[in-house]
């Protein structure tokens, strides 16, 4: 069985770089995550959230689907794969946690429901839209164009990448000259390493070296790698790159970027299946929680606010169809 402290060790993915805090209070543990040293508040990995809420609006709760406002929940999936800070096990290691299972309960109070979280693998979020069985997916789903053929899209967050080095590094990444020669860790079949590989060539055609390409196979030996030297930077999801900088206090994001490549601002969005009706209801309330400022202090407590959209957008454009 793993001790408490293998369980906060594991969700922060922090091995090598970060010191973590468990301290009680009261009868209720609060459990945080920070850099050694820092006297303010760290980031909340214990079951106990205390999560933020909202009231029920009865004009968005009217552009339901008769048929869930009866049924009183709000049937959601979510990834069951651990990916702090978007959706991830607390230190019990049982209870869901995060910024996309936050943002999901305050849509679900603003239509006066209970939002029932369904953790699965990334497939089945889809699946289960397509069978009808979940209402809705808040997992960091990119709006695409080819997935706008079968689903209909709520924005709630910018889909942004970002580089990350040792703090101090004195790096900033603008463009792919700014990566030429440079040792870069990313995840194989990801959006980020099309964005490098693609990056590099620009180097190579213009004259000058390419990237050093390095894959590993768990986010930890990423940041040993990068603490050790072996690598100058990794390029990730923002989401998790800000909380690994939050959280261990060692390293600094050095450049962000969006993550359907140049030209076009990927969004992040919640996704329902197409012509559910749906979408309307979802949309709204997303606007309402930025009007009263819930959703900006969701973002705050998980680091995200960078990654804040002004209103929710249905359908916006998404990346591009894959060339066959």
């Amino acid at each position: 069985m793993k001790t408490r402290r293998a369980v906060l060790t594991a969700l922060a993915s922090l091995t090598a770089l970060g010191v973590l805090t468990a301290c009680g209070s009261g009868d209720a543990a609060v459990e945080q995550i920070k850099p050694e040293g820092q006297k303010d508040t760290g980031i909340n990995v214990g079951p106990n959230q205390n999560r933020i809420h909202t009231a029920k609006v009865d004009a968005i709760a009217g552009k339901l689907p008769e048929a869930v406002r009866k049924r009183g929940t709000l049937i959601l999936g979510v990834s069951a794969k651990s990916n702090p800070p978007l959706a991830f096990r607390a230190t019990d290691d049982k209870t869901l946690i995060g910024v996309e299972l936050d943002l999901a309960t305050l849509v679900a109070d603003t239509l006066g429901l209970k939002p029932e979280f369904n953790p699965v693998s990334w497939e089945n979020l889809f699946v289960g839209l397509d069978s009808g069985k979940y209402d809705g997916v808040f997992s960091n789903v990119t709006v695409t164009e080819e997935r706008k053929d079968k689903y209909d899209f709520a924005t709630y967050r910018l889909d942004d990448l970002a580089f990350e080095a040792k703090k101090g590094s004195g790096w900033t990444v603008k463009g792919p000259e700014d990566v030429s020669g440079k040792r870069i860790a990313v995840g194989s079949g990801t959006n980020q390493e099309k964005i490098l590989v693609d990056w590099s060539k620009q180097n190579e055609k213009a004259g000058r070296k390419g990237v050093d390409i390095k894959y590993y196979d768990n986010t930890t030996d990423y940041y040993l790698a990068l603490q050790s030297g072996r690598i100058d930077g990794y390029l990730g999801p923002n989401p998790t790159v800000a909380y690994h900088v939050a959280s261990a206090g060692q390293t600094e994001a050095v450049g962000k970027f969006s993550g359907a490549g140049a030209g076009l601002q990927g969004k992040i969005a919640a996704t329902t299946k197409k012509d559910s009706g749906l979408v309307a209801a979802y949309a709204a309330a997303i606007d309402h929680l930025i009007e009263n400022g819930t959703y900006a202090q969701v973002l705050k407590r998980w680091g995200l606010s960078t990654e804040a959209v002004p209103k929710s957008e249905i359908n916006p454009a998404g990346l591009p169809r894959t060339k066959n």
